[in-house]
């Protein structure tokens, strides 16, 4: 038996799909300002990248991704709030992250085919785009600017997140060792 589409894993998942995010251009200059994946392009690559997306609505706790679970699609959140959470070894419930309109999730585990390393939550009412792996590859065939625009920022907003990473492990390594020397002085 086939795996299921990624519409119908949404489906599945209570989520509610409203045709595609043609016309994102259209969402006005607050939805650029915020998204590090969009400040680059022009309101009609926009319009291309809205094209291969199919739109997801969320009421106010619903999931949209569940850690542990292996996705081959992102979010970019076109509106609302999101709670970021993630699993303690313990089992308690840790919020990594609130994010807002324009940030783009679950681009990792779509990338590389791993699980979902944390579950996000909508808070509010919530509008996203759904950006599959399969989207990708017919952009760059169709639109191939805009599909190596697309990879560009994804990669761009990885390194990112892996350089604030190194940087918090860092603090912590320093914070360790600190206190260790404290410790040894005493």
């Amino acid at each position: 038996m086939p795996s299921p589409s990624v519409e119908e894993q949404l489906k599945e998942a209570g989520l509610e799909l409203a045709g595609t995010c043609q016309g994102m251009a259209g969402r006005g200059p607050r939805l650029l300002h915020n998204a590090a994946l969009l400040e680059d392009f022009t309101a009609d690559e926009m319009d291309a990248l809205g094209s291969a997306m199919p739109m997801l609505r969320a009421a106010p706790g619903q999931v949209l991704i569940n850690e542990g679970e292996v996705g081959e699609w992102m979010l970019l959140l076109l509106s609302g709030t999101v709670d970021v959470t993630k699993r303690t070894p313990t089992g308690e419930v840790s919020r990594l992250a609130v994010i807002r309109e324009g940030a783009a999730i679950g681009e990792m585990s779509m990338l590389d085919g791993e699980p979902r390393y944390a579950t996000c939550t909508a808070i509010d009412a919530v509008e996203a785009g759904v950006l599959t792996r399969s989207a990708i590859a017919l952009l760059i065939r169709e639109h191939p600017g805009v599909g190596a625009k697309l990879l560009v920022k994804l990669t761009q907003l990885l390194a990112q997140r892996l350089r604030n990473t190194s940087n918090q492990l860092v603090k912590m390594v320093q914070a360790a060792a600190d206190s260790q020397e404290e410790s040894e002085a005493r």
